[in-house]
């Protein structure tokens, strides 16, 4: 099993800028990918953004591409999220999910993220 950890939320007002870690420990040589996912109140679950881990190729979401850059360090298996000009549309609970082939993991094994909360 892979334990994941979030950390990085917190409140900030608009046009400002967060960066979001996820570190990764236990078993994480199977998984090939990782992504972030947020999910805020009364809405669904929307992707984020994902990263390959052996090309580093990059994926976003129509709402954050331009604006956020995810990253990886292999060494210290941790995924960031580097958030630029943040909107209050960006108000939820970012989690960080692995990803093994084209699968992603079940939300019921997902960590317990981080609050965004984005101030007008």
């Amino acid at each position: 099993q892979v334990q994941l950890v979030e950390s990085g939320g917190g409140l900030v007002q608009a046009g400002e800028s967060l960066r979001l870690s996820c570190a990764a420990s236990g078993d994480t040589s199977s998984i090939s990918g990782m992504g972030w996912f947020r999910r805020a109140p009364g809405k669904e679950r929307e992707f984020v953004a994902q990263i390959t881990l052996s090309s580093l190729n990059t994926y976003y979401g129509n709402s954050v591409k331009g604006r956020f850059t995810i990253s990886t360090d292999k060494f210290k298996n941790t995924v960031y999220l580097q958030m630029n000009s943040l909107t209050p549309a960006d108000t939820a609970v970012y989690y960080c999910v692995p990803r093994r082939g084209l699968t992603w993991s079940d939300s019921s094994s997902w960590g317990q993220g981080t609050q965004v909360t984005v101030s007008s």
